[in-house]
């Protein structure tokens, strides 16, 4: 745990009552603070209590004897509308805050020259995170792991100057962070994404701008147009050196890719060249991995790991559950979990990372723009099994592109596809791919829970082997 000594004799709210809202309470009560939580949900509130977390209701409280609000990042802080607890803070001049800038104020206060990595875009975030952890890990490196992937920051070991925090952030995240100094910003891509809470993609951007700005080494993914002005931006103004990742061209400088080969061209490495392939690593398949493969490294060498090292470590790196992962096969059949896929750009990029014959699952709670953005890889698609809330629209968006089937719940699509599959015999071998392309919240808490059904649901196959290929 990270005690919140920065805090010691003060009163702080914390609002919204999930994990990293309980290890904010702790590291608060730690630190010597009083930490006052709530919840809109009873049942958080009575898991707190049972945690021993002091827990009010914030309506009725004297906001003038907080120094904060610690805000759960999924609570609205803005657009549509702000949370009532947003509303109280702001009239009564409280700051409002995350977990993270808890952090952040530790490091600054305890030892700011602490190695701090913090990993933001649309999507890739939580591989390449994983991954420069699993790198510097294997280098050797004490590399605490947490943030938006799932482990709240406060639960991880303070700052020390031979500790590396590896964090993915998300635009919440960033957005209740306003003291971010990363030592090294990754910032892989932007495409639209959570435009319900910001509005706008220039306001969404300027998130992502803020924490690769404050970095004192930033590394930019180019693959996209905002992510590419934002280099351009910082390479113009910026006090120090950029390194600019690019799949689709070889930058100025910087790192890039020819085929599966991982190449940097950038100065302070030396001549390091080809330094990796990605060619049979199942866990990195894909062009969006090679992305993020060469974020990963590009942060992991400026953390002090050896290139070897970092080289080794891709081919070791056992990939995240819910991203294509592979969860198992049935004769030439393979199947695919990747529920994280909550949006079209990110199921576009699994559609992309293989030769065709997939069979797909789509649908749940849609994003606004649907799937629209799958056209172009339609082609790839051998048939489809729409669910959910988006069933209908989706099946009109597809009518005369592909073939399709209304199957409504995820173990009846699953069924579907796996008669289908068997009776493909020509072409590449058959893939029953879940990317839905939607949130997943009509019938599912969250895209792990689809995930660990998805997967569940294809262990109980007769005859499966379950697990990866490689």
């Amino acid at each position: 745990m990270i005690p919140a000594t920065t805090f010691r004799g003060s009163s702080v709210a914390v609002f919204g009552l999930g994990r990293s809202g309980l290890a904010a309470c702790s590291a608060l009560l730690a630190g010597g603070a009083s930490a006052v939580g709530d919840d809109d949900d009873a049942a958080g509130r009575a898991r707190a209590a049972a945690a021993g977390v002091p827990v009010a209701d914030l309506r009725c409280a004297d906001w003038r004897r907080f120094a904060a609000l610690i805000l759960a990042p999924g609570v609205p802080l803005g657009d549509p509308s702000p949370h009532w607890s947003v509303a109280m803070a702001k009239a009564a001049g409280v700051p409002i805050i995350g977990d993270i800038e808890v952090f952040c104020r530790e490091r600054a206060a305890h030892c700011v020259g602490a190695p701090f990595i913090a990993i933001t875009g649309t999507n890739g975030k939580s591989t390449t995170t994983a991954l420069i952890a699993h790198m510097l890990r294997a280098a050797g490196r004490d590399a605490q792991l947490g943030g938006n992937i799932g482990t709240p920051i406060l639960t991880l070991e303070p700052p020390q100057v031979d500790r590396v925090h590896v964090i993915e952030m998300s635009s919440f995240q960033i957005e209740l962070t306003p003291s971010l100094q990363p030592s090294i910003g990754v910032l892989l891509n932007i495409s639209p994404d959570h435009l319900d809470r910001h509005g706008t993609m220039q306001a969404y951007a300027g998130l992502k701008r803020r924490l690769i700005t404050a970095a004192t080494r930033p590394i930019i993914g180019a693959d996209d147009d905002w992510s590419r002005a934002i280099a351009a931006s910082l390479a113009d103004t910026g006090p120090g050196f950029v390194d600019v990742v690019s799949t689709r061209a070889r930058p100025s400088h910087g790192w890039y890719a020819e085929g599966t080969r991982l190449i940097s061209d950038a100065p302070w490495t030396g001549p390091l060249g080809a330094f990796a392939d990605l060619g049979g690593i199942g866990a990195l398949r894909g062009r969006h991995n090679l992305q993020n493969a060469l974020a990963a490294s590009a942060a992991a060498l400026a953390a002090g790991a050896p290139a070897p090292v970092v080289a080794a470590a891709l081919k070791t790196f056992p990939g995240l559950p819910h991203r294509l992962e592979e969860v198992g096969r049935l004769g030439r059949v393979l199947f695919i979990n990747d529920s994280k896929a909550t949006n079209a750009d990110s199921t576009t990029t699994a559609l992309a990372a293989f030769a065709g014959g997939i069979f797909l699952i789509l649908g749940g709670r849609p994003k606004p723009g649907g799937i629209a953005g799958l056209d172009a890889h339609l082609a790839r698609v051998a048939k489809a099994y729409l669910i959910g809330e988006a069933m209908d629209d989706f099946a009109a968006a597809l009518i005369d592109k592909v073939a399709f089937e209304r199957s409504g719940t995820l173990p009846a699509a699953l069924a579907a596809a796996a008669r289908d599959a068997a009776q493909r015999e020509a072409g590449p071998a058959p893939i029953i791919l879940l990317s839905p392309a939607c949130a997943s919240y009509d019938q599912f808490p969250n895209f792990e829970v689809r995930g660990d059904a998805f997967r569940a649901l294809v262990h109980a196959l007769p005859g499966i082997v379950i697990g990866s290929a490689r």
